[in-house]
């Protein structure tokens, strides 16, 4: 078969064929089939039969096409189906019977033509009102026609043919569903199957919200919070360019109250070089009238809108349009369901306040939702065509004459002649509101207007609706003919009023008068329009309405309209079912509220008087201002259990009954959800506003006689302040229930019940509802509740976290939350009638097209109450309390607007200072906020222009301001507001007209207003995407760990001083961390190169060539080159490391920003005292080189003169035995012994022995006294005059009377100084004592540098300690006794050295290596081997392990630093946790003590201990040591084959030389030693190479088997670099000590300018006692700078009493912060509980009067605390 076809569609057919005449053969004789036909036929099939001959049973079956040919052969069948034909194809099919013996009979035909392929690929391509257009894919095989036929219901609607692929069906019914039936018919006739679609019609509302883009909006709704989102569309300024971007552009606009969001249209995209000559403005007006068909009615889209939008947008959509005095939607249409909605729910939010003129006299005002006000209401209607314009005479007579104002869509506005498509039928209104004026007011009343777009006669339903609803009807019309029936049959009970245009020539006036009479209308209640102006009219309407207001009654009130709704079929709004359980929910809570202020009482018990004392109590604690003479930490004990007290109340307290309600309804669905907060919040704000109008107008009667009512106006004023209620008291109640719950044991159900409650508020978060971050009422942050739900609120958006923070600060009542609700749609919890409390967080979700822009996913905006708060400026802590709401939520920010009224400008000073101070800290923090200006009311167009006189005048008050802060704060390198910020006047300066266009309560909001926030709105963005180059993004765990730092440094006064933040430590021990890394390299690198160095002096003489001329003095000097050059490379290295951490945008760099000068002070510092110690080392190095080279070339002339002296024995031996006989020439071994002591007698006998001169070393350390303490003055000169050295530094080192100052003998000798210094001397001597020692062990010579390092030693200590009073008589006395000892030991040094290094010795110790030379060499033995050994043992085993230890000082440190220790010697943070920890976890009283008295010594002792630890285990230490073993060696075997290439001589003198040269850069190898193997030798070359390697390698598995057996103390002492003292000094840090309590500084570099610890303890560990008594002092530093009470003396205070709160004018170099929580030192409290009674003996003191608070102390608490003190997570 040749083709395949799709299913098939079978009709019956029959079709006959038979042959010609001419064709009939000669009877056959087998017979022919009989009737041949076709039964059916398909697109690939035809179904066959015939008439079947007797006794035939197999048939041929042949059928052909013009294209192909095919034949079957088959049996017992008499009908067959032919498939995989090709569909429109005529076939011809023949017949033939055939016999058993294979004879054929005569054929039979017939032809049959398959069907055609049904169109396929059928499609809708597009569908509109009235039309349906289809495509499909057209077969290609003959000429064919479609056949198409549209149905409705079965029936045939209408039918089209066409050869094309597609059609379009038209006139059709707007909201129908078609089928369409497709059949491919051929010229034959021939139909194909039927392919069948359906499409329905759209509906004019579907036809124009596809135009608008809405169509996925309806029936699923468009929400605010998505309006909301900050997108491309919000901050764009591109013209729409299609109807699409109408509704968005709309809404932008509205959500900005701009009163130009109604006049939206699309602007074509035309070809700017289109020739405008071809065009025919008379034949082809369309050209010109081309935005007719572009754009859309103004009401269209508003509708459309509505309709689309949910009734929380609805909601905010009406009030935005009322703002800006556009009339509002009362009924909305549906045009598709015929049906209309009272939009009661939407108006429900509307919120007027007005002057009615029968108030005007008392100044009294009405304020309410205008859902509740009973106004008369008159409607305006139309009845048929109308040619007086209603809208636009409505709009003039809403109008003052000096003001005009569009309420209402009219022909005349743009786009509002615009054919109405889905509108008509809309009912909307407005209000007329006065203001008391009588000159400006239209209306004395406030009246309420309606409006109803199109004919009533189209419309009864809405008609019927204002009838009843009206007060009066006003029925525009110009023809009565056909409508008197209509008119007749309404049961009003509005009054009617006919409005006609005299000039109309449809007006019948006949019909007029019969309508009249049928309506019994007055004359007054028709009124025709003559031949006079709109104004006169206008004011015949006006005096009409004005009537009606004064007689007629009939008042309505909108909320209770739905009434009227319900009987005539319309929908209600607020009918749907999650809106009235929500309202009965909420009814629920508040129907019972009748007096606010007992209701909170009574209901929300936990945020009164217990709440408020929790947070007083939390101030307190940090403050300590009533602590009297109390001891701190006893005081801060009472406080605690005071606060646990209140806790236990709250708990105790069981959740109210509103509060169950409450919390019950906010579990419900989110929708639910959603109306109960809003019901609740309107319900709320309507008690409120009655409460405070009714206590208002008492306080206004007692204020006329103010002198007999002082306490009443008082309490009064008292009662206004708390009777506000709003939402946040319910979520303010919420937060408490749940502090209070976690406060108890984790198994309690009261516990578990609350739990939620978090999660809770994370989610209503994220539907966009504020929360409150600053308690208004208390002053102070529920930070656990504050914690755990935004940690819940990260949980929810993660990974999408990211934020930027916007804040507003202002004076009270100046339009901040006005400014941010108008930039971002907000709606913070205000309170009726009062302005923000508090602060408020609301996010603000940002959209995937422009999240990548701006670098994050949401934006937190906050808004905080007014500064200079009237309400707060009679509390003594006003300004107290603005400086901490300025500095928290600048802190937060990473934007601020100040927001400046003009007609405050007197108070923008007090604003400014306060501002400055928020922003100076912030600077010292590494937050650095951008700030814009703020000043509002300024209307003029050149405002900017003109006051730039007045951004000079404000920068000028800004530097002045930033100038008196810095002082405050003791920060007086700020001079100008610009050292704090980025800051440009003429960027960051916006001037914003007014609110309002006019006098409210009719005044639209004024278009400059809104479009001047827009722009600002835009800087907003534009700087948000700015910030997304640098690092500060916050995370929300981030922005929450802000927020508790800054709170916590905000209730400590001294703000700069006490900041704490976690992610600020984080950030700091990340740039220690690393930085340590760089300073362990740089000193790893010159530790290599010192090592070179050396080898490269001790190598010199062996290493220069002849021809060179240099000295040790040429290579002193070169290596200093190149020590600078190595030192300036690798502080470049390090300084472009530091440079780029400083680049990275990770890590939270930023915040460390300030502390890059103290690094990179410190890389300088590090170079510079690098520097000077290796000048130091080489200095010395070199000068003992010097002298050894003396030596060495005397051990050389006795090698020399030796080796002359044994050759010539040998000689003369040889000579001697060549004239004996052979029996004579026996020698014996004996006979060569006497020989050779013969000779070797001599020789000693005849040389000079004079090695180095015995140097008085005491004399020389006495020298370098006297040059040391020259300075002190000639009494110390006279006593050293008197001194012998030899006397002191032999016994133990005592403080006298004499050590200490005689002014301050008093003061100091009685307490414990004399103990401190003691310890200090103790100390120092110590560390003085292992200097010595480890001079010592080098067993070098001595050398005046090693003295002058211990004096610097010295001075620096003393010079760190002067705060101690010491005496010059005490610096002597232990100059004196540090330099006896040490004289002595350098003494011993040095006679030691002599006694190693003298030629004599030397030279007999190698008398027997001599000796058997001599024999060697007499008897001719082979020396190969033994020259081979000696080589190895003496010259290279010493040189392979000084090498070895020389290296693996570093390798050990990088253990450290790398495996298991690696955290604990990252940062001195983290060291001094790791020791805490284990001091804890030992618990052992002894080693406290050592910690805090001995703290140097303790610390060394436990580094070595954690190296000794860390490598005794296993042979970690000898996988190092034969690391360099192998390497070395391999070396040595290269050096031996180059050596042996290089050289050709038969002797080994050469040879060896050559193999010492190429080893000289890393070994050294002892030359006297290497002399001895060269001499007296007559060993070969070659074999001597192979005797060495192999001896190599001996000495190899030897010293390997040599290194596992040794411990690791022993080898750490022959290490070059101590490991332990490398660690010591990485942690150990700069040395500094709390001058209070004396904990160890921990700051990262060496050269940082403010030393600072984690955690203080108690002053009485380290020794402070009280005068009175010797007892132990409580106190902790960390509490006694921050309180007024505290004083402290000292050495810098000239023991006067000085307050600890102004400490760093005495240590400004000591940063003490407030502990970041109370729980911080928990630590050190536990401790000395612990061992109060064991502490008191060791200090010979009296116990300490414990503060209960500490007894209760756990292990586990003490832990946490150390953790929390040091940021370990």
């Amino acid at each position: 078969m040749d083709c395949c076809s799709d299913e098939e569609h079978e009709d019956k057919q029959h079709t006959s064929g038979a042959l010609s005449d001419s064709e009939v053969p000669r009877p056959p004789e087998v017979p022919a089939p009989g009737v041949f036909y076709v039964t059916c036929t398909g697109t690939s099939s035809v179904n066959l039969s015939w008439d079947c001959p007797v006794s035939i049973s197999t048939f041929e079956l042949t059928y052909s096409s013009t294209t192909t040919t095919n034949t079957s052969t088959f049996s017992n069948v008499r009908a067959i189906e032919m498939d995989g034909l090709c569909p429109e194809t005529e076939y011809t099919f023949s017949l033939v019977a055939v016999s058993e013996n294979g004879d054929r009979s005569v054929g039979v035909e017939t032809t049959a033509c398959t069907k055609p392929l049904p169109p396929k690929n059928v499609k809708v391509e597009s569908v509109s009102t009235v039309a349906v257009t289809l495509i499909w894919d057209a077969p290609r095989c003959m000429e064919k026609t479609f056949h198409v036929l549209c149905c409705q219901n079965r029936n045939i609607v209408q039918e089209k043919a066409t050869k094309l692929g597609t059609v379009v069906i038209s006139d059709l019914s707007p909201g129908i569903k078609y089928s369409f039936h497709i059949t491919t018919v051929l010229s034959n006739g021939n139909r194909s199957k039927e392919s069948v679609t359906y499409a329905q019609t759209k509906t004019r509302l579907q036809s124009l919200l596809q135009d608008l883009g809405l169509e996925q909006y309806y029936p699923n709704k468009l929400s605010l919070s998505s309006v909301l989102q900050i997108d491309k569309r919000a901050v764009t300024d591109e013209p729409a360019q299609s109807l699409s971007c109408l509704p968005w552009l709309f809404l932008k606009k509205l959500m900005m109250v701009n009163v130009t969001a109604r006049s939206v249209k699309y602007s074509h995209l035309s070809d700017e070089s289109e020739d405008l000559s071809s065009l025919d403005i008379y034949n082809d007006p369309a050209d010109l009238l081309s935005d007719q068909n572009s754009t859309v009615n103004p009401l269209d889209i508003a509708t459309a809108l509505f309709l689309c939008s949910d009734g929380f947008l609805q909601q905010e959509m009406v009030s935005k349009m009322s703002m800006c005095q556009f009339s509002v939607p009362m009924l909305i249409p549906n045009c598709d369901t015929q049906q209309c909605t009272f939009m009661l729910w939407a108006l429900s939010d509307i919120m007027k306040r007005f002057r009615p003129h029968s108030l005007s006299d008392t100044r009294g005002f009405v304020e309410d939702r205008i859902v509740h006000n009973e106004l008369p209401l008159v409607s305006f209607v139309r009845l048929g065509d109308c040619s007086i314009p209603k809208s636009q005479l409505l709009n003039k007579l809403l109008s003052n004459p000096q003001q005009y104002h569009d309420t209402f869509v009219h022909h005349g506005m743009d786009c509002g002649d615009i054919s109405r498509r889905i509108s008509d039928g809309l009912v909307e209104m407005s209000w007329y509101l006065p203001c008391g004026n009588k000159n400006i007011d239209v209306f004395p009343e406030p009246v309420a207007f309606a409006n109803l777009r199109g004919d009533i006669s189209t419309f009864e339903t809405q008609y019927t609706f204002l009838c009843q609803a009206s007060t009066a009807i006003f029925v525009f019309f110009d023809s009565l003919d056909t409508n008197l029936k209509f008119l007749t049959n309404q049961h009003a009970k509005a009054q009617f009023f006919l409005v006609g245009n005299r000039q109309s020539k449809a007006l019948d006036l006949e019909h007029l008068k019969k309508m009249a009479s049928e309506m019994s209308l007055k004359k007054n209640n028709i009124i025709l329009k003559t031949n006079q102006n709109d104004a006169n009219f206008v004011q015949q309407l006006h005096s009409t309405i004005n009537h009606i207001i004064n007689r007629l009654p009939s008042k309505v009130c909108l909320e209770g309209m739905d009434a009227v709704a319900h009987e005539l079929g319309i929908l209600v709004d607020v009918d749907i079912k999650e809106c009235q359980k929500a309202k009965e929910n909420a009814y629920a809570i508040t129907k019972n509220i009748q007096d606010t202020l007992q209701f909170k009482e009574n209901q929300l018990p936990l945020q009164g008087k217990i709440w408020k004392d929790l947070a007083k109590l939390e101030k307190e604690e940090c403050r300590l201002r009533k602590a009297g003479e109390q001891n701190l930490e006893t005081y801060k004990s009472d406080l605690q259990l005071k606060k646990t007290e209140l806790r236990k109340q709250q708990s105790q307290c069981d959740i109210s009954d509103a509060m169950t309600c409450f919390v019950s309804a906010l579990t419900s669905s989110t929708l639910e959800r959603s109306y109960f907060l809003k019901w609740m919040r309107m319900n709320l704000d309507n008690i409120s506003r009655k409460s405070l109008s009714s206590l208002r107008e008492q306080y206004k009667e007692k204020c006329q006689r103010l002198s007999e009512n002082k306490e009443e106006i008082a309490r009064l004023d008292q009662q206004i302040s708390g009777s506000s209620l709003g939402m946040e008291h319910f979520l303010r109640e919420m937060g408490q229930l749940y502090e209070a719950a976690v406060s108890l044991p984790e198994n309690l159900a009261q516990r578990k019940q609350m739990l939620h409650l978090p999660r809770l508020c994370a989610e209503l978060m994220l539907d966009g509802f504020p929360l409150e971050l600053v308690d208004g009422d208390a002053s102070n942050i529920p930070l656990r509740w504050v914690n755990d739900v935004l940690q819940h609120l990260n949980s929810l958006v993660q990974p999408n976290n990211k934020i930027i923070v916007v804040t507003v600060l202002g004076v009270q009542s100046t339009g901040k939350s006005t400014l941010l609700n108008t930039m971002f749609g907000v709606q913070f919890a205000v309170s009726s009638g009062r302005c923000t409390r508090g602060a408020f967080m609301q996010l603000i979700k940002v959209t995937e097209d422009i999240k990548e822009e701006l670098g994050c996913d949401y934006l937190v905006i906050i808004d905080t109450e007014g500064l200079k708060s009237p309400e707060l400026a009679k509390l003594d802590d006003s300004h107290e309390h603005d400086n901490e709401l300025a500095t928290l939520v600048i802190g937060l920010s990473d934007i601020t607007i100040i927001n400046i009224a003009m007609e405050n400008s007197t108070e923008m000073k007090d604003i400014l200072q306060i501002v400055v101070h928020a922003f100076l800290r912030m600077k010292e923090i590494g937050k650095k906020p951008k700030c814009q200006f703020v000043h509002q009311n300024v209307a003029d167009v050149s405002a900017h222009e003109k006051n730039m006189r007045d951004r000079k005048i404000l920068l000028e008050q800004l530097n002045e301001m930033t100038e008196a802060a810095a002082k405050m704060e003791n920060k007086q390198e700020y001079k100008s507001f610009t050292d704090i910020m980025e800051y440009d006047p003429e960027t960051c300066n916006w001037y914003i007209p007014g609110l309002w266009h006019g006098n409210p309560p009719m005044a639209p909001v004024n278009a400059g207003y809104s479009e001047h926030v827009y722009d600002l709105k835009k800087k907003m963005i534009e700087i948000i995407g700015k910030c997304k180059l640098k690092p500060q993004r916050n995370r929300i765990t981030e922005f929450l760990e802000w927020t508790k730092s800054l709170w916590n440094a905000v209730k400590y006064e001294n703000f700069i001083f006490s900041f704490r933040n976690s992610l600020v430590a984080d950030a700091y021990m990340r740039l220690c961390t690393e930085f340590h890394k760089w300073e362990w390299s740089f000193k790893k690198h010159m530790h290599a190169w010192l090592t070179k160095a050396e080898t490269r002096v001790s190598n010199f003489e062996m290493m220069k060539l002849k021809s060179d001329r240099s000295d040790l003095q040429d290579l002193l000097r070169t290596l200093k080159q190149e020590a600078v050059a190595k030192l300036d490379t690798l502080e470049k290295t390090t300084m472009e490391n530091l440079s780029k951490y400083f680049d990275q945008t990770e890590g939270h760099v930023y915040l460390v920003e300030k502390y890059r000068e103290d690094f990179v002070s410190s890389v300088k510092s590090l170079r510079r005292e690098t520097q000077n110690s290796l000048w130091t080392q080489l200095e010395s190095v070199v000068d003992i080189r010097r002298g050894m080279n003396n030596l060495d070339n005397i051990k050389k002339t006795f090698t020399d003169t030796m080796e002359k002296k044994v050759l010539g024995l040998l000689e003369e031996l040889r000579r001697s035995n060549s004239f004996k006989s052979d029996a004579d020439r026996q020698t014996t071994d004996k006979d060569l012994d006497k020989f050779f002591e013969k000779i070797w007698q001599e020789t000693v006998n005849e040389l000079s022995f004079t090695g180095l001169k015995s140097r008085n070393v005491f004399d020389c350390v006495f020298w370098q006294l006297r040059e040391n303490m020259k300075q002190k003055g000639g009494s110390v000169t006279e006593q050293l005059s008197r001194v012998n050295l030899h006397n002191f530094g032999t016994g133990e080192f005592q403080v006298k009377k004499e050590s200490f100052l005689k002014k301050l003998w008093k003061c100091l000798f009685q307490g414990n100084h004399t103990v401190d210094l003691q310890i200090m001397a103790d100390n120092l001597i110590q560390k003085c004592s292992e200097l010595v020692l480890e001079k010592t062990m080098t067993q070098s010579d001595y050398h005046d540098n090693y003295i002058q390092e211990i004096l610097n030693l010295i001075d620096e200590r003393l010079a760190a300690n002067k705060t101690m009073g010491f005496s010059n008589e005490f610096e002597l006395s232990l100059k004196l006794h540090i330099c006896g000892f040490s004289a002595r030991e350098f003494q011993r040094m040095h006679e030691s050295f002599i006694v190693q290094n003298d030629p004599r010795r030397c030279l007999d110790q190698f008398k027997d290596k001599y000796h058997n030379d001599f024999k060697d060499l007499f008897h001719d033995r082979d020396q190969c081997q033994r020259k081979a050994e000696e080589f190895t043992q003496l010259c290279l085993s010493p040189a392979v392990e000084t090498y070895i230890y020389s290296s693996l000082g570093p390798d050990i440190v990088d253990a450290m630093l790398q495996g298991k220790n690696a955290f604990q010697f990252s940062t001195r943070k983290f060291f001094q946790y790791s020791l805490l920890k284990q001091l804890l976890n030992t618990d052992n009283f002894t080693q406290y003590v050592k910690y805090i008295v001995n703290y140097e010594h303790f610390v060394k002792g436990w580094i070595s201990e954690q190296i000794t630890e860390q490598f005794s285990n296993g042979n970690e230490v000898s996988k190092l040591e034969v690391f360099h073993l192998t390497g070395i060696v391999k070396e040595i075997q290269e050096a031996i084959k180059t050596a042996l290439s290089e050289t050709d001589e038969d002797g080994i003198k050469r040879f060896i030389h050559c193999i010492c040269r190429k080893l000289g850069q890393k070994l050294v190898i002892p030359k006297d030693a290497l002399e001895t193997v060269m001499v007296l030798n007559n060993a070969s070359q070659e074999p001597f190479a192979c005797c060495l390697t192999k001896s190599v390698e001996d000495m190899e598995q030897s010293m390997k088997k040599h290194l596992k057996e040794g411990s690791i103390q022993s080898k750490l002492t022959k290490l070059k670099m101590k490991p332990q003292d490398e660690l010591f000094k990485r942690v150990f840090g700069c040395g500094k000590q709390c001058p209070f309590c004396k904990a160890p500084c921990e700051a990262g570099g060496e050269a940082h300018t403010d030393h600072c610890a984690s955690v203080h303890r108690p002053q009485g560990l380290g020794r402070y006692r009280y005068e009175i008594g010797e007892k132990l002092v409580t106190n902790i530093c960390s509490t006694d700078v921050h309180s007024d009470k505290t004083r402290f003396r000292c050495f810098e205070t000239n023991y006067e009493y000085y307050p600890y709160k102004r400490y760093r004018v005495i240590f400004p170099d000591w940063h003490i912060p407030a502990d970041p929580s109370i729980q911080a030192s928990d630590y050190w409290k536990y401790v000395m509980t612990r061992f109060s009674t064991k502490f008191a003996e060791e200090y010979n003191a009296v116990p300490a009067d414990i503060p209960f608070g500490w007894k209760i102390i756990t292990r586990s608490q003490a832990l946490a605390s150390l953790k929390e003190s040091f940021s370990i997570k």
